[in-house]
């Protein structure tokens, strides 16, 4: 078999020059390599390095809570896009309302019931307006890091019974897969040094902590009803997320 030396046809026929095993590695997508990179927390979810984010574009956003500013961050090590929504002025002295929100296409946009990440964010948003300083960073990381096809697999399992922790592992994934360090370089770049951090996890509040950030947690709390609450349930028993006796009604 003549191998061609080019290196789109090398990466398709690697079989050919180098053991399966090495031919199998050069076959997998960028993040798949990059994975392989991180290492994981006790509960499950990821650290990698950040190779630094850089600032692409600005502009301004009339929402339904209000005026904010978008802006457009990329990561320099695998290309993860980051809108990031800023209200008011920044500084590194005042303690600033942050959320760091991880993509949820089923909530955020669908408004799904089986999750309380859409109104999470609509929540974090009117907190942000009302306050009239604050960000949003909004992460990319679909079903604590698996993406939507398999978060929709992950729903297929939970039909069946099983719930959100349970689903992720029966799929191959670990609990959590998101990381954070990104988000650290976006605050850092924004000036910011001391923050009041919208989350119920602990993972979230542990990372801008161990990057030098002064935290305070700002519980982000809101309605939910019995499509919620096993949910809830799990995310706080397996997850370690706080909440209130009023979100687990």
């Amino acid at each position: 078999m003549k191998c061609s030396f080019t290196l789109t046809a090398l990466l398709t026929t690697a079989h050919c020059l180098l053991p399966t095993a090495y031919a199998l590695t050069l076959m997998k997508p960028l993040s798949t390599l990059l994975a392989n990179l991180t290492m994981n927390n006790s509960n499950g979810s990821s650290t990698k390095e950040c190779a630094g984010v850089e600032r692409l574009a600005e502009a301004n956003l009339p929402t339904e809570a209000g005026l904010f500013r978008i802006v457009a961050f990329k990561s320099r090590l695998d290309g993860e896009e980051f809108p990031v929504l800023v209200k008011g002025e920044l500084d590194g002295e005042t303690p600033t309302l942050v959320r760091i929100h991880s993509q949820c296409l089923t909530g955020d946009v669908f408004h799904s019931l089986k999750c309380d990440c859409g109104r999470q964010l609509d929540h974090a948003m009117k907190l942000i307006q009302e306050e009239g300083r604050g960000v949003i960073i909004y992460q990319q990381q679909e079903g604590r890091g698996i993406g939507i096809t398999n978060k929709i697999r992950a729903y297929e399992l939970q039909d069946a019974g099983q719930d959100t922790v349970e689903a992720n592992l029966s799929l191959g994934f670990e609990a959590d897969l998101r990381q954070y360090e990104c988000c650290v370089d976006i605050l850092k770049q924004l000036g910011l040094r001391r923050v009041r951090l919208m989350s119920n996890n602990p993972d979230k509040i542990a990372a801008l902590a161990e990057a030098g950030f002064e935290v305070q947690r700002v519980p982000i709390e809101v309605e939910s009803d019995e499509r919620t609450a096993d949910y809830l349930k799990t995310k706080k028993e397996k997850l370690g997320h706080m909440f209130g006796a009023g979100d687990l009604k």
